[in-house]
């Protein structure tokens, strides 16, 4: 066997006995995982140029959706561990760089299901950053009223509620991952998405052969329906007429020509895309400049159906023309 597939093999068994223990003998396995771990990097140690894979954290809120947003990664071809101690991280990380290419691309699934590890993760996070290790975090956010329906409609109990409510588990879980969330490369709420919805999300992300340097989600909203949570930049068309109280517009949305027009032949519209557009640019480099890749610009006006769907598609073209690779998603279209 070569020393490559040792690695892999090591990295495997390792997981899965990990991920199926606790305790005692739980820490008797990573220590097991962990010497095993050492033979198998002594194994490779002769392999030339090691790359370091990449490396992707999931977590956030019970029911968000972090085993879907694993399973997404999990057919893009990364390797998922779900559930592994934050404590292992760089240990796999390092199997996985010795491996030889074979495991290029490593997800890992970390949730308060791990908690009597958790609070190795912001150590785990200082190693990964002292190796160079390029990581990014993807955090799954929901409204409480979201995660209560989702808990109750499958009759299972949220993992930190003990003898109090379901409220009372996902308030103690938001205080535990508020540090993880506010340090979060991609924050994702799924509120209002299906399976099906957050997939396409994720795949925008992860699927390409090559990461571009900055990707943008461009989200028009309607204020009477709440902010996005998981907005980087919100910005306010309410300063523009209303195309809800012209009659004939009335039954149109912004992605049609007739409201595009009227929203921008009105005094302020193109100055106002001109120059956000402009600010965009410098803080797109600034967001270069700091390793940030994904930005969520949040676009709002009363109902997000006429002005934040119209200044949207022109914003995220203006984006694309500017060679960063933009989503457009238009949350509370067809609510009204």
């Amino acid at each position: 066997m070569t020393a490559s597939a040792t690695a892999v093999a090591s990295l495997v068994t390792g997981v899965e006995a990990v991920s199926s223990q606790s305790g005692a003998g739980g820490a008797r396995v990573r220590r097991q995982f962990e010497a095993e771990g050492t033979q198998a990097s002594t194994a490779a140690a002769e392999a030339e140029d090691a790359a370091i894979p990449e490396l992707v954290i999931i977590s956030g809120m019970s029911g968000a959706g972090r085993s879907t947003a694993a399973k997404c990664l999990e057919d893009l071809g990364w390797f998922v561990v779900d559930n592994l101690p934050p404590g292992l991280i760089p240990t796999m990380v390092d199997l996985g760089a010795r491996s030889q290419g074979n495991v290029a691309r490593i997800a890992v699934v970390v949730d308060v299901r791990g908690r009597n590890f958790f609070d190795d993760l912001k150590e785990s996070l200082a190693t990964l950053e002292a190796g160079l290790v390029a990581r990014r975090i993807v955090f799954l956010e929901a409204s409480d009223e979201s995660l209560v329906r989702r808990f109750e409609s499958v009759r299972r109990p949220h993992p930190l509620q003990g003898e109090g409510r379901i409220v009372d588990g996902i308030a103690a879980e938001r205080d535990l991952l508020r540090e993880l969330r506010g340090d979060a490369d991609l924050v994702i709420d799924t509120s209002s998405l299906n399976v099906h919805e957050l997939r396409a999300k994720l795949d925008a992300q992860f699927a390409g052969e090559e990461e571009p340097e900055l990707r943008a989600t461009v989200m028009s909203f309607g204020y009477k329906y709440g902010l996005p949570v998981d907005a980087d930049l919100v910005v306010d068309c309410r300063f523009l007429p209303n195309p809800h109280w012209v009659p004939e517009l009335r039954p149109y949305t912004g992605t049609s020509e007739e409201v595009s027009s009227y929203v921008f032949n009105q005094p302020g519209a193109k100055e106002f895309l001109d120059r956000y557009t402009e600010l965009l640019e410098l803080i797109s480099a600034g967001y270069r400049r700091e390793g940030k890749r994904y930005v969520t610009v949040a676009v709002g006006c009363t109902g997000g159906k006429h002005r934040s769907v119209a200044m949207s598609e022109k914003l995220a073209k203006r984006l694309t023309d500017g060679g960063v690779e933009t989503v457009v998603v238009h949350r509370d279209m067809g609510r009204e």
